[in-house]
This record gives structure tokens, C-alpha cells and sequence, in this order.
């Protein structure tokens, strides 16, 4: 089951910054995706777009895509968890 957390921004940040919420947590997910942090997956669902959506501002970004051998194990582990439901 998926639970969430709450991160307190003050809204000082977004005045200064100039982003609305939404474009501070997409900066978020792009930014731990490129740490490696997230995988393309969770990014995506952090950023709130569909994954194509953040392939694209991956792209219009020119960040590439991750994806070995781990991700690739996860996603036949999630393919074999998902035939089985």
C-alpha cells in the first residue's frame, strides 16, 4: 500500500522562485532522477505527469533516460507481479 508524505515549502520559496507547486515538484523528480535517486517510474509519478509526458521534458532537457540492467530486472519483476494479480 502507498502512503505519502508532506513536505512544507513556505510559500516565500515559490514567490521568490516563481514556480507554482507543481513546477517545484516536477524540479524535484527531475532533479533525483538525474541523481539516480528515482527511477524513471517514480520520477514521473512525482513529477505528477505521465510518463511519456516526463520522457519529453526529459528530452526538451536533453537528460537521458536511465535504463540497464536494474531497471530492466524491475520491470520484468513488476511484469511477473502484475500477471499473477
Amino acid at each position: 500500500m502507498s502512503s505519502t508524505v508532506t513536505l512544507e515549502i513556505p510559500r516565500e520559496v515559490l514567490h521568490i522562485t516563481r514556480m507554482t507547486r507543481q513546477e517545484l515538484q516536477r524540479e524535484l523528480a527531475v532533479h533525483l532522477f538525474q541523481l539516480r535517486k528515482l527511477s524513471f517510474g517514480k520520477a514521473s509519478e512525482v513529477a505528477g505527469m505521465s510518463e511519456w509526458a516526463f520522457q519529453q521534458l526529459l528530452g526538451s532537457r536533453e537528460i537521458p533516460v536511465h535504463y540497464g540492467v536494474t531497471e530492466y530486472e524491475e520491470d520484468l519483476a513488476t511484469l511477473e507481479e502484475l500477471s499473477q494479480k
